[in-house]
């Protein structure tokens, strides 16, 4: 596997400008911070405070990223119907709807003066932190003229100046996109009974819900990218692995960092080196307008994150007035919801655009009516959500970023500001570390059983993970806990952490098997994660290839995991689902070939011959993930059922001794190839051609998988229901990737950025690094100071600040 450090281009335009703008500045004896370019313009800022290291940041991340930044901070504002349309759809943390929607929810649940007050227990670094990055953001639009901007944002009047008030607002969206975030449209749709919201017809649900029924609301959790998966549902995921001495080549710890984000938006990753001499020293990357380093690493500990499957939230079951469907009852006692009248600015002349939002002490008030969560004349539902004002998460990843190994870094960590991820950790020593300390409501596994609500609310847990407790009893409220940051969220002393010379790893289960072979965790509220349940196929993935690289039996040399190992396993592209189930589907093939049809046939044909992987070069992948769309979801349709006991190896195979199964399977089959040929490509059609993207006029090809086969290198095209003409369009999967261990100097790393520095098409940076990922070969990341010079890419920017 081949690495990059020298840069193979030169200077870009956007070096160019800045140096253009550092050029016109007057001299200044005062602070200043220094922005260099490395190969693929990663920035590298070095500043004397943490002030200025935020100013560098924001400058160097305009550069790059500047419509991204201000069409987020549109969204902030509540403005995007005023600038983009009210109907045209817009993005809210994971989900996409109209922007009138987007405005009214945003308008209605940010308050700030609660925001500010927030921020005022930051520590001083953080304070100087968020001051520096708004104004580095506000000095790069100084320095360039609207019509100079790139083509997305060219001249465009929704390009303003940043507060620091737009900034938490920014940070507030980030917060709570698990929660009340991906929920936005469902406050909106609340209203009383006898007013309708679009149309949308109350449901119900039975007591105990069919198959058919936590089928049903599994898919419309789903929808929200909330379920049983946790508060982002299968939407954001990551795959996170630490070595310790006792896995690794010389006992230093290696780390795999291999988020699966958006390609796109302001959950894009980007690539920074902060440094104050003396002080910080840390390199990686973050998403959206962050002045700190959120997956990273410094010269004696790395880290990653991954999405945890611990709830952002609890919705409470309101018992009402019969007199009055807007008064609820709390021990016996009426409590009358506050009416929020929230209105967006029009035209004169033009119709009010306004929405009225019910707030209880619960929350705000919520239908979800084909999850049976409805407002009648009995009963309603309200939202309490745990990141809400949750401004410890800068400080949380600046303390990280000094930590000097595994504990210092679960220590940092203290202030519970890490808002929905696990950490994934290894130091210089050999300590490896697994650390769900996200933000969790701190509700126990008995008070969800004695604050259950009605029968068929409580079925929800259950059936699609979702907890509603009581909402008529104030002993149902959240424990309070004074060992916790924050009232009514669980300590970090009772959340899952496990340190270890051996190994962990998370693909987005919960702590469960982390690592099998370690004893289990003393009890944790299944709110954090549940135990005993079926696996992610990239589980169970992670779970077979560590043990074989460590027992010396998948192939490589050795039975260690190396930094050099830990890259090729990555890219191997085995595609688990595939090896699970084909042996019974050619089987099945070869005894009913007399009954096949033509098409089914020339399946079966392909398959025989695909290698299992999802590698670019590998024909007959996109037929297999058609096929197995479409069949992964059958009635009975494995072979070996899931056996807690067995959590690695089941389910598996397919269930081709049952005729119903069997004629499904193979009816899927055919279809699949029916799909693949009406996209325009032959049966056997490679990955790498219809999994692809132009960069520049060059078509380049993309490997990987997507979520549901397994493929631990996950790349999918969200919104696209299957293979059709032009290809799979990859817009979410592995983005920033990191592979990192350390020597005597400090750490040797190695990284991509699949989509590249630039978020704008006509940025030089814009996808300059899937080329590398196409190719899997990676970046040897300059950390130190004279790697950065050696390799730096035009002169160095000095700003005064």
């Amino acid at each position: 596997m081949r690495t990059h450090s020298i840069p193979f281009f030169a200077p870009t335009l956007l070096a160019a400008a800045a140096l253009t703008a550092c050029g016109n500045m007057p001299a200044s004896p005062g602070r200043t911070v220094q922005i260099e370019r490395t190969a693929y313009g990663i920035a590298h800022i070095t500043a004397s405070d943490y002030e200025g290291l935020a100013f560098g940041t924001a400058y160097a991340y305009a550069q790059d990223n500047v419509c991204q930044v201000a069409d987020a901070l549109v969204t902030a504002r509540g403005e995007r119907s005023r600038y983009f349309g009210a109907n045209t759809p817009g993005v809210l943390g994971l989900r996409t709807m109209p922007n009138v929607q987007i405005d009214l929810f945003v308008r209605g649940h940010m308050d700030d003066a609660a925001l500010a007050k927030a921020r005022e227990n930051q520590g001083p670094n953080a304070k100087a932190a968020l001051k520096g990055y708004v104004a580095g953001y506000n000095r790069f639009l100084r320095d360039t003229p609207v019509g100079n901007l790139p083509g997305d944002c060219k001249g465009a009047a929704w390009v303003t100046p940043m507060t620091e008030g737009d900034l938490a607002r920014v940070t507030e969206n980030s917060m709570v996109l698990g929660g009340v975030g991906a929920l936005a449209d469902a406050i909106l749709a609340a209203q009383p009974p006898g007013k309708t919201v679009g149309g949308v017809a109350p449901g119900a649900l039975t007591p105990t819900l069919s198959q058919r029924e936590r089928e049903q609301v599994k898919e419309v959790l789903a929808e929200y990218s909330i379920g049983d998966r946790g508060a982002l549902g299968g939407e954001l995921g990551s795959n996170g692995w630490a070595f310790g001495r006792n896995a690794t080549p010389d006992g230093a710890g290696v780390l795999l960092g291999n988020p699966h984000f958006p390609w796109v938006g302001n959950n894009r990753f980007w690539q920074m080196h902060l440094t104050i001499p003396g002080e910080l020293d840390v390199m990686g990357a973050t998403t959206g307008a962050s002045p700190v380093v959120t997956i990273g690493f410094n010269r004696d500990v790395a880290w990653t994150h991954t999405v945890s499957t611990g709830k952002r939230f609890t919705l409470y079951e309101l018992t009402l007035d019969p007199a009055d469907p807007t008064t609820y009852i709390v021990d016996g006692q009426k409590k009358k919801m506050v009416s929020r009248v929230v209105s967006l600015p029009v035209p004169a002349g033009a119709p009010p655009v306004q929405s009225t939002q019910w707030l209880t002490d619960w929350g705000p008030v919520l239908v979800i009516p084909r999850a049976g969560l409805t407002w009648s004349a009995a009963r309603a539902y309200a939202i309490k959500d745990a990141n809400t004002l949750n401004a410890r998460s800068v400080e949380s990843w600046q303390r990280m970023a000094k930590a000097k190994s595994v504990a210092e870094l679960r220590a940092a960590m203290g202030n519970q500001g890490i808002p929905w991820v696990n950490t994934i950790a290894a130091d210089r020593a050999g300590n490896a570390m697994y650390a769900d300390l996200s933000v969790v409501p701190d509700v126990s596994a008995d008070m969800l059983k004695r604050c259950a609500p009605s029968p068929q609310a409580a079925a929800l847990f259950n059936a699609a993970g979702l907890p509603v407790l009581n909402g008529s009893r104030s002993d149902c409220a959240w424990n309070r806990d004074s060992a916790a940051a924050m009232p009514g969220i669980a300590p970090d002393a009772r959340m899952p952490v496990l340190v270890t010379p051996d190994w962990v790893q998370n693909s987005n289960d919960s702590f469960w098997l982390s690592n099998p072979s370690i004893a289990a965790y003393p009890a944790v509220s299944p709110m954090v994660g549940l135990v005993g349940t079926v696996q992610r196929l990239r589980t169970r993935s992670a779970l077979m290839e560590i043990p074989a690289r460590l027992s010396g039996t998948d192939g490589l040399p050795g039975n260690k995991m190396g930094v050099n190992e830990v890259r090729s396993v990555l890219f191997r592209d085995r595609n688990l689902a595939g090896m699970l189930v084909m042996d019974d589907l050619l089987a099945a093939c070869r005894s009913s070939d007399a009954s096949l049809n033509a098409q089914q046939r020339e399946g079966c044909a392909v398959l025989a011959k695909w290698d299992r992987t999802s590698n670019a070069a590998s024909a007959g992948a996109p037929l297999f993930r058609e096929f197995w769309r479409k069949a992964k979801d059958l009635p009975n349709v494995w072979r070996v059922p899931f056996d807690p006991a067995n959590p690695v190896t089941t389910p598996a195979g397919l269930k081709m001794s049952d005729a119903t199964v069997s004629a499904a399977v193979l009816k899927a089959l055919d279809e699949a190839v029916g799909i693949v040929k009406a996209a325009g490509y032959p049966a056997d059609v490679t990955l790498g051609q219809a999994q692809y993207r132009d960069v520049r006029g060059t078509r380049v090809a993309i490997h990987g998988g997507d979520e549901f086969e397994g493929v631990l290198n996950k790349v999918e095209s969200q919104g696209q229901a299957t293979l059709t003409a032009g290809g799979y369009r990859i817009n979410y999967g592995s983005s920033y990737i990191q592979a990192v261990t350390f020597d005597a100097r400090g750490p040797v790393a190695y990284g991509l950025l699949t989509y590249g520095q630039g978020s704008s098409a006509d940025s030089p940076h814009a996808y300059d690094q899937l080329p590398l990922f196409s190719k899997k070969e990676w970046v040897r990341l300059p950390y130190q100071r004279e790697e950065v010079q050696a390799q730096r890419v035009g002169p160095a920017m000095v700003l005064p600040y």
